[in-house]
Parts: C-alpha cells; sequence; structure tokens
C-alpha cells in the first residue's frame, strides 16, 4: 500500500490541479463546498462529475444528469473487469472498497506496474487508489470553498476548464488509426445533435453508442481481413 500510496503522487498533484479548478467552478453554479466534497468522495468520478454540474447549471433535471452521468462511467464496467485477478482472494466488502476508489489514475499505474512485476496487486490499488479519493475530495471542496468568494469565472476564461480537461483526458485515450471512424462519428453525431438543439445528456449517451458501434464494426472487419 505505501509503495501504491508513493508512485501515485505525480499523478495526484496534476488530479489536484484538475479537482481545484472543478470545485471552483461547480461553486460559480451554486453547490456549497460541503456537496462538492460529498459528491466527490461518495460519486470519485471527475468526468461524470463535470457533465452533472454542467447539466445542473443549465436546469436539468436529476434523471438528465445522472443518465450522463452513468453512460460516461460504462468504461469501468471494463476497468473492473480487468482487475479480477488483482481483487482475487478479498472479501467482497474490500472488493467493494476498492472498486470504489479505483479511479482511472490508479488503474493505469496499477496495471502498468502488474505488467512489469506479478507482485503488485490489491494492496498496490487500494494504496494508491486512497491518495486518488483524498486528494479529489479536498482540491474540488476547496475550490468549491475559494470558488464562493470569487468573481464571476467567465469573465477569465475559466469557464473553459471543463471542455480542456476532457480534451486532456481524451488525448489520453487515443489508439491511432484504428480511432478515426468511432471518433468521427461520435463526434459528428454530437455536433448535429447540439446543433439541433436535443439535450446534452442525450447527446453524450446517443454519441457514445454509436461510437462503440462504429469501433466494433471496425474491429470486426479488421479480424476479417486477418
Amino acid at each position: 500500500m505505501k509503495h501504491g500510496a508513493i508512485s501515485i503522487l505525480p499523478l495526484a498533484a496534476g488530479a489536484a490541479l484538475y479537482g481545484f479548478a472543478f470545485g471552483l467552478l461547480a461553486a460559480q453554479t451554486g453547490f456549497p463546498w460541503w456537496s462538492v466534497g460529498l459528491m466527490s468522495a461518495t460519486v470519485h468520478a471527475g468526468s461524470s462529475q463535470i457533465v452533472a454540474v454542467e447539466q445542473f447549471a443549465n436546469a436539468s433535471t436529476v434523471l438528465g444528469a445522472a443518465f450522463a452521468g452513468a453512460a460516461l462511467n460504462l468504461r469501468y464496467i471494463g476497468i473492473v473487469a480487468s482487475l479480477s485477478d488483482v481483487l482475487a482472494g478479498l472479501s467482497l466488502r474490500a472488493k467493494l472498497v476498492a472498486i470504489h476508489i479505483t479511479g482511472d489514475e490508479n488503474w493505469a499505474l496499477t496495471m502498468s506496474e502488474r505488467a512489469k512485476s506479478k507482485d503488485i496487486g490489491a494492496s498496490f490499488l487500494i494504496g494508491s487508489g486512497l491518495v486518488m479519493i483524498c486528494v479529489w475530495t479536498v482540491s474540488t471542496a476547496s475550490g468549491a470553498l475559494v470558488g464562493t468568494v470569487l468573481p464571476d469565472l467567465e469573465r477569465f476564461g475559466l469557464g473553459f476548464a471543463f471542455t480542456a480537461a476532457f480534451i486532456a483526458m481524451a488525448r489520453g485515450l487515443w489508439r491511432g488509426r484504428p480511432s478515426i471512424l468511432p471518433w468521427t462519428v461520435a463526434f459528428g453525431l454530437a455536433i448535429t445533435m447540439v446543433y439541433l438543439g436535443l439535450p446534452k445528456a442525450y447527446t453524450i449517451v446517443a454519441s457514445a453508442l454509436c461510437g462503440l458501434l462504429a469501433s466494433h464494426l471496425v474491429r470486426q472487419i479488421r479480424s476479417a481481413s486477418q
């Protein structure tokens, strides 16, 4: 656990800056600092939290915000499935705790280190995850606390932080040429639906599903050609 906690510190520092920016903007939409911290501790999923806050800021329904957030979190099905060997042997309670504190950063670090040494396991994942959830919760709550006393952040261009964060995350998910068609389909559909004035929450879901379908077709074509 100590090894995992120390190894994740560089990534945690980046998450702290991102979390602070999120807290600032959440405060500007009316979220009190304590609710931002509570959301970070219980939901613990940056991308879905951003979408939820945006949806609430646009006077969307709770259902729409939850639906959009859930769509973004579908990737965790694959992430948790990939941890089956890592979590083997733990009690159900320990597994649930480990799953809750697993995020993109500590999952990627754990799998990378495990590829080098099979001694890396659940303890490393939990140690790094505990650091990440603590840093994320404190940084987002701190950002919201500061955001309550700052002027309108849009005046300083900080409203773009949400978009910038998603661009950064998307860049990390790029896998080269096989990604071109799925990304183009998802992006094109999203732009079209937003242009038509359709709800953004459902735009996210529809675009994600169409992108997944396009990705499946790419894989089928590649398998057939081989």
